[in-house]
């Protein structure tokens, strides 16, 4: 458990955060906003929190009190405000993943038994249409992106200026509501098809506790520029991008899509980012084609393990080249989702550029440990943040168990499932379902999915996270999927096989092949390669190759059971 480093502002509930954060932080800009190219808007904190009392009076004033009121749409402060306004004295806020398709919405619309939605116009098509089915209760739309009320759809403007009026009539039910924190106030649709997804039931207990836990070991301040890349639906970036920066008073500016985060960084003088590990690797490669093709590479190299043992500080100044292709101000990078590859993590760390790894799960609202600038192993999550507990059961020979966690964080439980419930959570602790060792420094090494491993006949338990990071390495690789293969005459009963997904035109550049035998040849080659690195009980003896990507959840984690059909399917 880490230790607090820094001092917090305590908070009861998200109402008294953004009624404390007002005080300390109203002239300081929350948001800067892209009108246009070269053109922007910024909202102040005191401005942001009176658009969320202005349009929490009027979701009351529409008869929404205790409803349940959805969330869609891309990342933007409207939605946000959409979000503060429900969860902060209205009802129970639903957040949806912007990506899903019109039956899987249409089903979560009708599971969540929300009564108003608030959308943008690339929803509207799908929005407007699920609004006449009966088996929903959805009876009001709001538009993030209409001017003017209009055909039954209402504005976020204009409610936002109808509360501002009823306030100063006098209204104050939105204003002086009564947060119970421990009741739930926010309701989360894990990752999978709906049908099977669990709803997860939050508190303002849940968030506010990781929201201090978080500020309390992170060096985050008013100062700081927040850069929003992930989808604000995934607990992910709700906590620690968008309700963390207005907690800690900095700003936030949102991301103009992946292809433009290195250009937004530099735009904007960001400081803070969190994101997945697949955008840090894409950075780090663009550095290092940057740096080649100024023939600068080897210079770098020598430095880099020249300066091996230099602070932080130092190797800012001696890599500040590297640090200006980044917009010069990079404090803290937080990658989460995910596991990020150890070469990578060192590499950015040698650089100077302070990236940490964090672990969690919407179940525990989301943040269960992460590194920091005083407690930090490369490869480790770090250790638990101070509210949260965490221990591994069932251990085998090599320290590895399921990571289970306790904490005023987790989950009131998964909504109306007892079953669920029974299964996840005993006398406090939650299981995570996934498999971790921790150190006797208390350091957290995430090893795989409890579901995913694959164990042999004797007994040996295979890893694929761990193998399909290693092949990802392969220059032309864009992702693969480690499975087991049942072998009737074989002693050990399961040979290990990967399908990669390959880039074509990567491949027959890198390696001068043409034929599909050639890339076949010159891939398998490669995957020999890393079976001398490791014990023969997980060498891949079998190869599948493909240039269709693999079946993956919207939130871009791997759908293993998905896949493993497709691939039986393919192979029977």
């Amino acid at each position: 458990m880490s230790n607090r480093l820094y001092d917090y502002l305590e908070i009861s509930d998200l109402k008294d955060m953004l009624n404390k954060t007002k005080k300390l932080y109203a002239n300081r800009p929350a948001y800067k906003i892209k009108i246009e190219e070269g053109k922007y808007q910024t909202f102040t904190h005191s401005e942001v929190r009176d658009m969320i009392n202005n349009l929490g009076t009027s979701l009351i004033n529409l008869g929404l009190k205790g409803k349940r009121i959805a969330v869609i749409g891309e990342n933007s402060y409207e939605w946000e405000i959409a979000y503060l306004s429900v969860v902060c004295g209205t009802g129970v806020v639903v957040p949806l993943d912007k990506l899903l398709p019109e039956n899987e919405l249409e089903l979560v619309i009708e599971r969540s038994g929300v009564e108003a939605i608030f959308y943008t116009k690339k929803h509207a098509g799908m929005i407007e249409k699920i609004r006449y089915s009966e088996k929903n209760k959805l009876k009001h739309l709001i538009s993030m992106d209409n001017e003017r009320h209009g055909e039954g759809i209402y504005s976020q403007k204009e409610l936002i200026q109808t509360g501002k009026r009823l306030i100063e009539e006098g209204n104050t039910e939105f204003l002086n509501a009564k947060i119970n924190n421990e009741e739930m106030s926010i309701m989360l649709f894990t990752s999978g098809t709906t049908s099977k997804s669990k709803i997860v039931a939050l508190s303002h207990k849940n968030i506010c506790t990781n929201l201090m836990d978080i500020g309390s070991i992170l060096d985050v301040t008013k100062e700081d520029t927040f850069l929003s890349v992930l989808p604000l639906h995934h607990v992910f970036e709700c906590t620690v991008g968008f309700l963390f920066s207005l907690y800690k008073g900095a700003q936030t500016v949102f991301c103009d899509g992946l292809r433009h985060i290195v250009d937004n960084l530099n735009e904007y003088n960001v400081s803070i980012m969190a994101c997945v590990p697949a955008i840090y690797e894409k950075i780090f490669m663009m550095i290092r084609k940057q740096l080649e093709k100024q023939g600068k590479l080897e210079t770098i190299l020598e430095n880099e393990e020249k300066y091996r043992n230099a602070s932080m500080e130092e190797k800012k100044q001696v890599f500040k080249e590297i640090h200006n292709m980044l917009g010069g101000q990079i404090k803290l990078f937080i990658s989460g989702a995910a596991a990020l590859d150890k070469t990578i993590e060192e590499k950015y760390r040698l650089l100077g550029l302070n990236i940490v790894q964090g672990y969690g799960l919407t179940e525990t609202s989301p943040v269960v440990a992460v590194g920091t600038n005083k407690h930090y192993k490369v490869g480790s999550i770090g250790k638990t943040v101070p509210s949260v507990e965490a221990k591994v059961v069932d251990e085998n020979s090599e320290g590895i168990g399921e990571l289970v966690v306790k904490g005023d964080s987790v989950m009131l439980g998964y909504y109306e499932d007892e079953n669920a419930n029974k299964e996840a959570l005993q006398e406090g602790w939650f299981s995570t379902g996934d498999l971790a060792k921790i150190d006797e420094e208390g350091y957290i090494y995430i090893c795989g999915r409890k579901k995913s491993v694959i164990v042999l006949k004797n007994g040996k338990n295979i890893f694929p996270e761990e193998m399909e990071s290693l092949v990802n390495k392969i220059e032309g690789v864009q992702e693969s999927f480690i499975f087991g293969k049942e072998q009737s005459d074989d002693e050990n009963d399961i040979k290990i096989n990967v399908k990669i997904v390959f880039d074509k035109d990567i491949v027959k550049n890198v390696y001068k092949v043409e034929t599909d035998e050639q890339i076949h040849k010159v891939l398998s080659k490669k995957i020999k390669e890393i079976n001398q690195t490791m014990p023969k009980y997980k060498a891949i003896r079998g190869i599948i190759l493909t240039e269709e990507p693999l079946i993956r959840t919207t939130t871009n984690k791997i759908k293993r059971q998905d896949n493993l059909d497709a691939i039986r399917k393919l192979t029977n």
